[in-house]
């Protein structure tokens, strides 16, 4: 059986900072006890990235705003067949 740790953001964030400060990945992956495969997985997730507005967001947030855009289309549409159904009767 294998044991899965939980990271907190902070800790995700801070080795992300600390690599993009010029530490070398296989230095965090052993002083920290993280496999290669994580910190490759939180430094994607957790960069920056400068939008056309210049406003600077992580990939992590671009995706969360993806997922609340979803979740309000499908809304939207639930209320929009709702609306019709009230309506056409």
């Amino acid at each position: 059986m294998t044991y899965h740790q939980r990271y907190d953001e902070e800790f995700k964030q801070s080795l992300v900072n600390l690599y993009q400060t010029g530490k070398p990945q296989a230095d965090l992956c052993r002083d920290y006890g993280v496999s290669s495969s994580t910190l490759s997985k939180w430094i994607k997730q957790y960069s920056e990235v400068k939008l056309e507005d210049n406003t600077v967001m992580t990939a992590k947030q671009i995706q969360d705003l993806q997922k609340r855009l979803a979740q309000l289309e499908e809304e939207n549409l639930i209320l929009s067949s709702f609306h019709y159904a009230v309506h056409t009767r």
